[in-house]
C-alpha cells in the first residue's frame, strides 16, 4: 500500500549526490575518501553535490567546522547551505505520521538485550527483527509502560527482501525487517531521516561506505511505501586497519589534523587518497577529469599501525 504522493520539485532541478557525516568528531581519512568519491561521483554525472549534517545525536562542540574545513581542504564545494537533521524534526514526524494511519506503525518496548536474545534464537531471521511487539495488546502495552518501558515505534513491514541497484554491487537483494522509525528517546532513527532527506534534496545518487550496504534494501522499501524515490547507490570500500578493522582514531594518525602535523599538505593527502582508489592526482579535481567509476577497486584500502596506507588487491 502506497502512501501519501513524492513531494513536488521543480522539474528544472537537477537531481544531487550528497555526503552526510556525523559531527561526532573529526573525519578520518576514509571519511575523506568517501566523501571525495560522492564529490567525484556526482560532479563527473552533472549532479548537485550537497551536504547535510547528521546530528540527530548532540554533536561535538566544533566538529561541524573542522569537518567542513576538511572537506573544502581537499577540494570539494558544494551546491546550496549545509542542511542539518536536528532543524528537520518536523518532516521525520510528517512521515511518521502517514505511516501510523496507513497502520504501518506499532510500539515496541523490547530492549536491545531482548532483540540479540530473539535475533540468536533458533530459526530466527539473521539479523531481523523479530516482531515480538507486534501483536500487543492494548492492556499489554499499558502493563509495559508502568513498568517504566520506552517505546520505540516500528514499521508494520509486509516484506522480507527488497533489491537496489548499487554502481558497484549491481542488483543487490537484502532483508527488510520491523525497521524503527523513532527511537525509545523519542529521536528520529537514521532509517527514517535518510530516507525523507534524501527525497526531499532530490537526492539520486547516495555514495558511501560499503558496512551501509546491508542496511539499504531496508531504506529503499521504506522509500517506496512513502512514494517518494528510491535512489541509486555506490557502497564504496571502506578504510581498515590492519587488523582489518574499521579506522579509528585510535589507529594513529588518520585525521586531515594529524597528517597536517607530521607535515603532510592537503595535495599529499588528496595524492594519498586518488592513489588508493588508482588514479594519479594532487586536486579533486585532477582526480575529476579522469574519473571512470568501472575502474574502482572492490576492495578495502588497508592503514597499517605505522601510518603506511596501502591498497589492499585482489590477487
Amino acid at each position: 500500500m502506497r502512501l501519501s504522493s513524492r513531494p513536488s520539485r521543480a522539474r528544472t532541478e537537477l537531481d544531487a549526490g550528497r555526503y552526510a557525516p556525523t559531527p561526532s568528531g573529526d573525519l578520518h581519512l576514509g571519511n575523506l575518501r568517501t566523501a571525495l568519491l560522492a564529490w567525484v561521483f556526482a560532479r563527473s554525472t552533472g549532479r548537485r553535490f550537497l551536504l547535510r549534517m547528521d546530528d540527530l545525536d548532540p554533536a561535538r562542540t566544533g566538529a561541524e567546522a573542522r569537518q567542513l574545513a576538511d572537506l573544502a581542504a581537499i577540494g570539494l564545494d558544494w551546491d546550496g547551505p549545509v542542511v542539518r537533521q536536528s532543524e528537520r524534526l518536523p518532516h521525520y514526524q510528517a512521515a511518521i505520521d502517514r505511516l501510523t494511519a496507513a497502520d504501518r506503525t506499532y510500539e515496541c518496548f523490547c530492549t536491545r538485550r531482548e532483540i540479540q536474545q530473539a535475533a540468536t534464537a533458533p530459526h530466527a531471521p539473521m539479523g531481523a527483527y523479530p516482531g515480538t511487539c507486534r501483536t500487543l495488546t492494548e492492556s499489554d502495552r499499558a502493563e509495559l509502560r508502568a513498568q517504566g518501558r520506552q517505546a520505540a515505534l516500528r514499521l508494520r513491514s509486509t516484506a522480507t527482501e527488497f533489491v537496489i541497484f548499487d554502481y558497484l554491487h549491481g542488483y543487490y537483494r537484502g532483508q527488510v525487517d520491523d525497521v524503527v522509525l523513532r527511537r525509545g528517546d523519542g529521536i528520529p532513527a537514521y532509517n527514517l531521516a535518510v530516507v525523507v532527506d534524501d527525497a526531499a534534496q532530490g537526492v539520486d545518487q547516495v555514495v558511501r561506505g560499503d558496512d551501509l550496504l546491508s542496511s539499504t534494501p531496508r531504506q529503499a522499501y521504506l522509500a517506496t511505501l512513502l512514494d517518494l524515490p528510491v535512489p541509486r547507490y555506490a557502497h564504496v570500500p571502506l578504510v581498515l586497519n590492519a587488523e582489518g578493522q574499521r579506522l579509528a582514531k585510535r589507529d594513529g594518525a588518520v585525521t586531515m589534523a594529524d597528517q597536517l602535523a607530521l607535515g603532510s599538505t592537503p595535495e599529499q593527502i588528496v595524492a594519498l587518497l586518488a592513489d588508493s582508489l588508482g588514479y594519479t592526482a594532487t586536486t579533486a579535481a585532477g582526480l575529476l577529469d579522469s574519473f571512470d567509476p568501472a575502474h574502482l577497486p572492490h576492495e578495502p584500502w588497508i592503514l597499517d599501525g605505522n601510518g603506511l596506507l596501502q591498497r589492499s588487491r585482489c590477487p
